[in-house]
């Protein structure tokens, strides 16, 4: 009896030690550093939504991130954190240990792809974009109205769909047209958000100068209040192409053509807006520099010369025709 308890207890001791030694070699390798990656700086690696632990660490083992499943799921387990590992695309440093790379998974830095939105692009344009991205996934079929996006930089992870992209797109324009609406100046010629952004939508295309969109801005306010023509150019192009560049200059014909969106036949403006305008210009129209003009004309210098009087305008396009003719003779020289 005494022989068997001394078995018995030695077993029992053996296990114990064993587990021990066990436990100590899992965290020891769990905290050393894992394998070189080829290149010497980084892997990627993609975790894909609704992963669970077993197959993390199976991807963390294939790419060669990580010496041994086991061990990472043992770690994981250990450190009770399998629920907080989170899906993306990670660059894992070469040579981080297991650990490490729970913590990377944890905090889901995972590597993000930008999508840089012009102001002034139409949605038809902006869509076009959007299916061109190739981490991007899925399709978005319809076209948003126009003028319903926002322009902005938008970062996303490998994976995010076309639709949820646009649906902050549009998210972001509402949030913006909202914000600026409760801060507009009074008395402005229009009443609802959607003619702002028309009118913003015009300003965006007039110019590219970001210190001029609120005079430009105003130039079409002190139209709208006078029952003026806006005679803008960019809606003329609009009413024919949609927005897609003429790759010319405008012919006499296509200023009288009627279109709905001719502001040189319509009065007030056009039916839709005809771009997607950034908040610098839909803050311009909110809140329009204070001024009596009512005409501009380019400059020469990539500006406008603005106008009160038609007199001040028709000396303006004389100054710009005549920059136009110098350059038309400098580059016949050239040639």
């Amino acid at each position: 009896m005494r022989t068997f308890l001394r078995v018995f207890l030695l077993l029992v001791f053996l296990v114990v030690a064993a587990g021990a030694a066990g436990t100590w070699y899992v965290f020891k390798e769990f905290d050393a550093p894992g394998p070189q990656a080829p290149t010497g700086t980084e892997t990627i690696v993609s975790i894909p939504m609704g992963t669970g632990l077993n197959q993390v660490a199976t991807i963390l083992e294939q790419t060669r991130v990580v010496r041994s499943a086991l061990i990472f799921r043992i770690g994981v387990i250990a450190n009770r954190k399998a629920a907080a590992l989170r899906a993306g695309e990670y660059a894992i440093p070469s040579g981080a240990s297991p650990s490490q790379i729970m913590q990377i998974l944890i905090e889901g830095k995972s590597i993000v792809y930008k999508l840089t939105l012009a102001e002034g692009l139409t949605s038809a344009t902006i869509i076009e974009l959007v299916r061109g991205h190739t981490v991007l996934v899925g399709d978005v079929i319809e076209i948003p109205a126009e003028g319903s996006l926002l322009p902005e930089t938008y970062v996303f992870d490998r994976g995010t769909t076309r639709k949820d992209l646009v649906a902050r797109m549009q998210a972001d324009h509402t949030r913006a047209v909202d914000e600026l609406w409760v801060g507009r100046a009074k008395d402005l010629p229009f009443s609802t958000k959607d003619e702002a952004v028309t009118l913003a939508s015009i300003v965006e295309k007039e110019t590219g100068v970001a210190s001029e969109r609120p005079r430009v801005a105003a130039v079409f306010v002190n139209r709208l209040r006078k029952g003026m023509k806006l005679q803008s150019d960019p809606t003329i192009i609009y009413g024919l192409t949609k927005g897609v560049p003429l790759g010319r200059g405008i012919r006499q014909s296509e200023l009288e053509k009627p279109t709905p969106y001719n502001t040189y036949v319509i009065f007030g403006l056009p039916p839709t807006p005809i771009a997607n305008p950034g908040k610098a210009s839909l803050a311009a129209v909110m809140n329009p520099a204070q001024t009596n003009d009512l005409y501009f004309v380019a400059d020469g210098t990539g500006g406008h010369a603005f106008a009160a009087t038609l007199e001040e305008h028709e000396a303006n396009v004389r100054k710009w025709r005549e920059i136009e003719r110098q350059r038309a003779a400098a580059q016949n020289l050239r040639r």
